[in-house]
């Protein structure tokens, strides 16, 4: 029966694919991957010749019809994206959706996702929490801040390194220096890393020791 699986990937450490993962990507009749390049270098790894297509923010808009129509016509897709678990901060909601409307079965593959490790490693209330991915840019951005300086969950965000300063910055703000705060980054690499402490503590350690890597922020709530 055609159908889309959306199949997560490592988030750094090869290992831990599961073996689920492995028999679905060898399995389906395509791989739509977000870089063609950077997953090339997974299936390589182990041993994977299915072939790939290119999906990814830039032309999900355009290809998603197309998809749609070749699984109808019974080929089965598998999504993944450059790491993680496909639509969380990447593409794959608009090619979700668009089965689901078209009465095409999605089945999501349980894995790798960077935010849940990096809440768990916290020390910070996970009982409730709130998942803001990235942080609007420029437009939207001190609307935004404004409005999560209330928020009484624990409040998970996605940075780059290059803009990790700039936002704890901005939690130092609107959010005040002593708030609790957990950044971790190069999650299940080598050279993992978590610095908990207050805004103003973990403001200082990166100012002065510029961070490295994919970065995750968990922020306490507004007590």
């Amino acid at each position: 029966m055609s159908k889309l699986y959306l199949v997560p990937t490592p988030i750094g450490n090869l290992e831990d694919i599961t073996f689920r993962a492995l028999k679905v990507l060898k399995e389906v009749d395509y791989i739509l991957a977000e870089d063609t390049r950077t997953s090339g270098k997974l299936l390589k790894h182990f041993d994977i010749n299915t072939p790939m297509q290119s999906h990814h923010m830039h032309n999900e808009h355009k290809t998603v019809e197309n998809i749609v129509k070749r699984i109808q016509a019974g080929e089965i897709f598998a999504l993944i994206s450059d790491a993680g678990t496909p639509a969380i901060s990447d593409p794959g909601f608009l090619l979700t959706r668009a089965c689901i409307q078209n009465n095409i079965e999605v089945e999501c593959l349980p894995g790798a996702t960077a935010f849940v490790p990096a809440l768990v490693n916290s020390g910070l209330p996970n009982d409730k929490f709130v998942f803001e991915g990235f942080l609007p840019v420029k437009k939207g951005r001190q609307t935004r801040l404004k409005f999560l300086a209330e928020e009484t969950r624990t409040m998970i965000f996605y940075e780059s390194p290059h803009k990790l300063l700039k936002t704890l910055t901005n939690f130092s703000e609107y959010f005040g220096e002593d708030r609790l705060v957990s950044v971790s980054r190069e999650l299940t690499k080598m050279f993992e890393e978590t610095k908990r402490g207050t805004v103003k503590e973990v403001l200082s350690y990166y100012t002065e020791k510029p961070a490295k890597g994919e970065i995750v922020i968990i922020v306490d709530g507004k007590k």
